[in-house]
């Protein structure tokens, strides 16, 4: 096991605490140097599934050391601190701070192989040219559903509620989790799902697929960019949803057609998020 410290400046001081894999991670506030702004907890466990270790980031919600209250968890995938933990974890701190959307947790997961990570087998000699290993999405899934979440949610306080999140060739592996196991999650978001991987198989599969899919209570949320991005695939899946979408499923195809591919995240995330996990207002009291 190793003792990993991982730190950021922006500014005067940005930092992420890092703690041992073998042990609970601290507080946020616990360790940190002075003057520094803390936005996050960092630790490296070892996965059996994947035959390494894998770097984990945490996003704890304002007021989480005070309280006693369990939050819905949002596993981000492309997690990373130099990936898309910033982003993210900067919609979800804004939304709640307006009370525009709940607390969460936000366990964001670094790459390290991630074309082998995020990807199905594939027979396309194109798709395997774009990385010396692809296809391990399985082992992943493995790790994600029998590694990490156990872990977190025996060391933070989870309420049960989970959410998969994922953009690009993480919103394909959104959809093939969805597809393969749709119980490790309640909630998926996929932003521009590059559903052209395998000659589209998980788009073949989708309408056969769903006539037995558990998919009751389970929430699935689609978008797209309308410029040079994923269109036509994503616009495909959500015609087959339209049509044989199991009931007890809850869908949303929001696409967003003034965006791009390298602009879409931002934008989808926030509708997402926003939506999914909106601020439940108090009603007004009576007289």
């Amino acid at each position: 096991m190793r003792h990993l410290l991982s730190s950021l400046t922006f500014g005067s001081c940005l930092t992420l605490l890092g703690c041992a894999a073998s042990a609970p991670c601290p507080e946020p506030s616990a360790a940190a140097p002075p003057n520094a702004i803390v936005i996050g907890q960092s630790f490296v466990m070892d996965s059996a599934a994947l035959g390494e270790a894998r770097r984990i980031t945490v996003y704890l919600p304002p007021g989480y050391a005070e309280s006693s209250q369990r939050y819905p968890v949002v596993y981000l995938l492309d997690g990373g601190a130099a990936e898309d933990f910033h982003h993210i974890t900067g919609i979800v701190q804004v939304s709640v701070a307006n009370e525009i959307m709940e607390p969460v947790l936000v366990i964001g997961i670094e790459n390290t192989e991630r074309r082998r990570d995020l990807t199905g087998p594939t027979e396309s000699e194109k798709d395997k040219a774009i990385a010396p290993r692809v296809g391990g999405s399985a082992a992943f899934r493995a790790f994600l559903k029998n590694e990490l979440v156990p872990r977190i949610e025996r060391d933070y306080r989870a309420s049960g509620e989970r959410g998969l999140m994922g953009e690009s060739l993480a919103g394909l592996f959104v959809l093939e989790t969805f597809f393969e196991d749709p119980g490790s999650f309640g909630t998926y978001i996929a932003v521009s799902p590059s559903l052209w991987w395998n000659e589209g198989f998980v788009l073949r599969q989708a309408e056969p697929r769903l006539k037995t899919l558990p998919v009751q209570g389970k929430t699935l949320y689609l978008t797209v960019g309308g410029v040079e991005d994923n269109t036509k695939e994503t616009e495909q899946i959500a015609g087959i949803l339209r049509q044989h979408a199991p009931p007890g499923l809850v869908w949303h195809y929001a696409p967003l057609p003034a965006e791009a591919h390298n602009s879409v995240y931002h934008v989808g995330a926030v509708n997402a998020l926003r939506l999914l996990y909106a601020h439940k207002r108090e009603a007004p009291g009576g007289g």
